[in-house]
C-alpha cells in the first residue's frame, strides 16, 4: 500500500477509535536528539548493559552513576512532532493513553495526562533507605560520586527500572487493562524485542493494531498496518480534529 494511502487509512482509524493507546520506545524520541538503547551508535553499543543492571547499582554504585549521569540526563532535549501530536489528540476529548518504555518524560513535557511509565523515569529519585524522593535534578546536579540522601545518609537512586528489576505492579496492570480496553493500539517507534513490555500486545487483535516503526518487527504480521517509516514523516501527516 502507498504511503499516501496509509496515512488516509490511520487518520480514519484515529478518527473513528475514541480509546486509543500509544504504546511508545525509545524511537520516538530520537527525532528529539535522545540517543536510543539497541541501534548502531545507540547507548548499548558503546556501553554494556551490565552497566545498568541492578547488581551495578547494589555492589559498583560509581560506575552506575558514572554512567546514569551520562547516558540518561534528558534535561535539555524537547518534545517532537509524534509527542505534540498524541497530546493534542487528548484535547479533542478521546481517551488518550500512554503507554511508554522511556523514561525521558517527554510525553508529559508535551502535555499529555495520563501516561503510564513501564520501565520508570528518570524525573523522580528516591532514597533506597529513608524512602524520600527527590527531584530530577538531585542525582545530575550531584557533585558526589553516589548521591547520598541529606537526611539519612543513605543512597539515592533513580526512579528507573534497571535491568534485573521487574515491571511497577500498578503501572503494569493499568498499561494492560488501557491496552485490552483500546479501540485502536499505535506502536511508535519500538523494535518490540523487550519483554515483558512487548507482550502486552499479544492480545491485540490486528484491526486494532497499527505499527510506526523504522525496522521490521515480529509483531508486524499481527498488525493491519504497518509503517516502516520515521516518526515525525507519519505524525506530520496525521490529522487533529
Amino acid at each position: 500500500m502507498a504511503f499516501g494511502r496509509k496515512i488516509d487509512y490511520l487518520n480514519n482509524k484515529i478518527a473513528e477509535a475514541k480509546n486509543i493507546v500509544f504504546f511508545t520506545g525509545a524511537g520516538i524520541s530520537t527525532e528529539s536528539g535522545i540517543k536510543d538503547f539497541r541501534s548502531a551508535g545507540g547507548i548499548w553499543d558503546s556501553s554494556p548493559e551490565e552497566l545498568c543492571h541492578v547488581r551495578t547499582l547494589n555492589y559498583l554504585p560509581v560506575s552506575f552513576f558514572d554512567f546514569y549521569k551520562k547516558s540518561f540526563d534528558c534535561r535539555k532535549y524537547e518534545p517532537n512532532i509524534a509527542h505534540k501530536k498524541i497530546a493534542e489528540l487528548e484535547k479533542t476529548g478521546k481517551n488518550i493513553i500512554v503507554v511508554t518504555q522511556n523514561v525521558d518524560g517527554l510525553h508529559q513535557k508535551a502535555g499529555s495526562s495520563k501516561v503510564y511509565e513501564i520501565h520508570g523515569t528518570i524525573a523522580k529519585n528516591h532514597c533506597m533507605d529513608c524512602q524520600r524522593e527527590f527531584e530530577i535534578d538531585f542525582i545530575f546536579d550531584s557533585k558526589d560520586t553516589i548521591p547520598t540522601c541529606p537526611y539519612c545518609g543513605g543512597r539515592v537512586r533513580p526512579n528507573i527500572v534497571c535491568y534485573g528489576e521487574g515491571l511497577p505492579e500498578e503501572e503494569y496492570s493499568q498499561s494492560l487493562a488501557a491496552i485490552r480496553e483500546a479501540d485502536l493500539v499505535i506502536v511508535c517507534g519500538t523494535s518490540l524485542v523487550v519483554y515483558p513490555a512487548a507482550g502486552m500486545l499479544r492480545e491485540v487483535p490486528p484491526e486494532k493494531l497499527v505499527i510506526i516503526n523504522k525496522s521490521r518487527t515480529s509483531f508486524d504480521s499481527k498488525a493491519s498496518l504497518v509503517f516502516n517509516n520515521g516518526l515525525g514523516e507519519v505524525f506530520s501527516k496525521v490529522v487533529v480534529e
